[in-house]
């Protein structure tokens, strides 16, 4: 996970544990650039969740769907993944490495009320070949026989046993007679599968949201899983097309013309919002009606009148600066000014009798009255503009 250039390494564990719990909000706090990978589960963190307790919040969750089948094949990596309609968010997870140890398995969550007994303490694995490696390259320094399951894919002579032994602080090391290299034994007979599940339901939780199906992997691993998470993504965004908010002519604004002109200091024929429709603590909606006595269309093509993209992002800016000055208690007595404008793109004309829907959202919480957010301008479902604009509060000397 990266924002704002801080980076957070090996999620997937956490991340199941909050899907397997169906968290949607939390905060957690690290002093280093991973979490610690306890015994090599999700486990300990379900039960550190649910000391904690969880409350249940007001708002709807928002779930992606899968309304019809569709499939995936990452072919570098040889895994293949299915999603499917279904009643309740179900996995299944098929793996095979022609391993005599391992053989084929399968393992399958259908509820994911059954995820923190049936899967959430299942270990992560690796092959002997692959730890020798990683030791090799002074890597897995956290690692432990008592946080991975490591399946013995080769023959090991007892002077080899002892020197794992020592690389790992143990006063000596095993082979158990299912092949697997450690001094504890498996916690079900198809953990490595069991696991695997574990992954993909971490990995998906890179979404942000839960999903409302039945997805079947064959061979799945992290790369293949984001691969997967990424495509799932690109179909949610593609069915989000449209606003998030649903204008109904006859509803009464939280903001009308005069009291957005009592907060704002523009004025017409500079004030470009004629309403604010919703607002919450990370997010606003605007509106404004695009209609052919606005002045700048007596230069701008005239002929061919085309509200001016600048002017766009101006109004939604002054849809932000109604939320940034609505977090201070005296509102008219700061002032509103650009600090920066990103990634802005113009998708669509918008011309004389269009509506201009504007979302904004909150990227990150203010702090020192800087307010960053992304913004989404719409007419009917089609979106026109988008950008990413950075404004600072300062008060009126």
């Amino acid at each position: 996970l990266e924002q704002n250039g801080v980076r957070i390494f090996t999620v997937e564990h956490t991340l199941a544990a909050l899907a397997g719990l169906e968290i949607d909000n939390v905060l957690i706090e690290l002093d280093n650039s991973e979490p610690p990978i306890m015994d090599g589960s999700s486990g300990e963190f379900m039960d550190a969740l649910l000391s904690v307790g969880t409350v249940e919040q007001e708002e709807d969750r928002v779930v992606f769907t899968i309304d019809q089948s569709f499939s995936f094949e990452d072919k570098e990596k040889d895994a293949r993944f299915m999603a499917m309609p279904a009643d309740e968010f179900k996995v299944t997870v098929m793996i095979d490495y022609n391993s005599p140890v391992l053989g084929t398995q399968h393992a399958t969550l259908n509820h994911i009320s059954e995820f923190k007994d049936e899967i959430s303490t299942s270990r992560t694995f690796c092959f002997l070949h692959e730890l020798e490696y990683l030791l090799n390259q002074n890597l897995i320094k956290g690692g432990d026989l008592d946080n991975a399951i490591v399946v013995v894919d080769r023959v090991m002579e007892d002077d080899e046993i002892t020197h794992l032994a020592k690389l790992f602080n143990k006063p000596k090391v095993k082979i158990e007679k299912e092949g697997i290299l450690n001094n504890v034994s498996l916690r079900h007979k198809n953990e490595p599968a069991r696991h695997k599940l574990l992954d993909v339901v971490g990995d998906l939780a890179l979404l942000g949201i839960p999903i409302k199906g039945h997805i079947v992997a064959q061979k799945p691993g992290h790369a293949s899983n984001v691969a997967f998470a990424k495509h799932v993504k690109k179909m949610i965004k593609d069915k989000k097309a449209g606003p998030a908010y649903t204008y109904d002519p006859g509803a009464t604004p939280l903001y009308d013309t005069q009291k957005i002109a009592s907060i704002l200091p523009h004025k017409p024929p500079f004030l470009l919002v004629d309403k604010i429709m919703e607002m919450s603590d990370n997010h606003v909606v605007g509106l404004k009606n695009v209609t052919m006595n606005e002045p700048f269309f007596q230069g701008h093509f005239p002929g061919n009148p085309v509200m001016p993209g600048v002017l766009q992002i101006e109004a939604m800016a002054q849809t932000g600066g109604i939320f940034a000055l609505n977090t201070v208690p005296d509102p008219q007595n700061y002032w509103t000014y650009f600090i920066k404008i990103d990634n802005v793109k113009f998708k669509k004309m918008v011309v004389p009798g269009d509506t201009l829907i504007f979302e904004l959202k909150l990227l990150m919480p203010i702090r020192r009255g800087i307010c960053h957010m992304k913004g989404t301008a719409y007419v009917g479902d089609q979106a026109v503009t988008e950008g990413e604009l950075m404004a600072q509060l300062v008060k009126k000397t």
